[in-house]
């Protein structure tokens, strides 16, 4: 089942219907193969300091008020900076999860709950340490969610049909013939099934959230919900929920990582009235970001999707509920840019490591990888000379 660990204010990380942890990097080689970055960490990467002035004064921007307008290509260095540590978060629901079926604790938690950031390394920054909500500019409550792990979540990833959302998680109901909002089966049921002795991750994320409004609401507050693969998912969900839920919430942003497809249109639309900012970091070459459904809807300015079908295949996929709409702002990297990386490894591409390497690394659309760049800067240096030169 799937287990969440909010991290900073944290929602019971031992609930076995619940769990999050996944890092690539530190996991059993079998179950998670990685790239070799030896060369690299990510965590202790060279990338510029972030102004501290700047990210507190316009934090809001780098929570995507404004839908990042300006500060994805090229990539904001203190943007980056941001996604990155969002991304620590998500590693630490990973590296705190027990993945050993044959484990008495198997798909819990294997630290305490007032160890598990340090434990997972990823140090004690949370949302009540005074440093950093003045470096933030606020207080920004995380709530991380890993992928999948468990067997049943495995089979609740197939289910790719759409369905509508219960009474209790649709905030409006579409008037004039409008499509109803609907999500995939799947992702739906784990965030709703419970069980007598395990409450549901929508229950765990509803009463932490309305203690953190009930106790931070007074004061410049954000929240934001990370998740990789399914836990990307699961963090469009969750953020969707928190939105219909609370009128009084904050600004609720979702950064996630690999994340596939979630819901119709009609979904993507119910997200942005409410207010809800979505980044997405995609890698162009991980399958897992193009499932499930079909994307065929007309984009704003009424033009065909790039994935339009005939029409007979789309009235017939449409009749069987399986079209979907991608939402929020998208940051597309590419490990084909990425000289370490397998370039037909289908697992690696996928791999949270990759992601945030290819985060690191990115600067433009035009410039995809730094190591690129400055081969491209080194070539144009050279061109230049040549020119006094001649």
């Amino acid at each position: 089942m799937m287990r969440v660990a909010a991290i900073g204010v944290t929602l019971n990380p031992y609930t076995p219907k619940l769990s999050v942890p996944s890092n690539s990097t530190n996991l059993n080689a079998t179950q998670h193969p990685v790239p070799d970055f030896s060369s690299w960490d990510w965590k202790h990467a060279s990338l510029p300091t972030p102004h501290s002035a700047k990210l507190a004064n316009n934090w809001m921007e780098y929570q995507g008020i404004h839908n990042w307008q300006g500060l994805l290509d090229p990539l904001d260095h203190i943007l980056r900076s941001e996604i990155l540590r969002y991304g620590r978060f998500v590693e630490a629901t990973y590296l705190s999860f027990d993945f050993h079926p044959s484990s008495p604790t198997y798909a819990t938690s294997k630290f305490p709950k007032n160890s598990i950031l340090t434990r997972s390394c990823i140090g004690d920054t949370v949302c009540h340490d005074k440093q950093e909500i003045a470096r933030l500019g606020r207080r920004d409550v995380v709530i991380a969610f890993r992928g999948t792990a468990t067997c049943l979540e495995w089979l609740e990833n197939f289910r790719a049909t759409l369905t509508c959302l219960p009474d209790d998680l649709a905030s409006v109901r579409p008037k004039g013939g409008r499509p109803m909002p609907m999500v995939e089966s799947g992702f739906l049921s784990l965030y709703t099934s419970h069980s007598e002795t395990c409450p549901s991750l929508r229950y765990m994320v509803r009463e932490e959230v309305g203690r953190v409004i009930q106790m931070y609401g007074d004061e410049p507050l954000s929240i934001t919900i990370t998740g990789h693969s399914l836990g990307a998912a699961l963090a469009t969900l969750a953020a969707y929920d928190i939105k219909s839920t609370f009128g009084n919430a904050p600004v609720v942003t979702v950064i996630s990582f690999g994340g596939p497809r979630v819901g119709n249109q009609s979904f993507g639309c119910e997200l942005e009235k409410s207010g809800t900012k979505i980044l997405r970091i995609v890698n162009s070459d991980d399958v897992i970001t193009k499932v499930p459904g079909f994307v065929i809807e007309k984009n704003e300015r009424g033009e065909a999707n790039k994935e339009a079908l005939p029409g007979w295949v789309e009235k017939h996929v449409r009749e069987t509920a399986l079209v979907y709409a991608e939402v929020g702002q998208e940051l597309r990297v590419s490990s084909k840019e990425c000289p370490h990386l397998s370039k037909e490894d289908v697992v690696t591409c996928h791999d949270l490591s990759t992601y945030l390497h290819l985060v690191n690394g990115f600067v433009s659309s035009n410039c995809p990888f730094r190591a690129t760049a400055m081969r491209v800067l080194y070539r144009h240096h050279r061109q230049t000379l040549a020119k006094f030169v001649d």
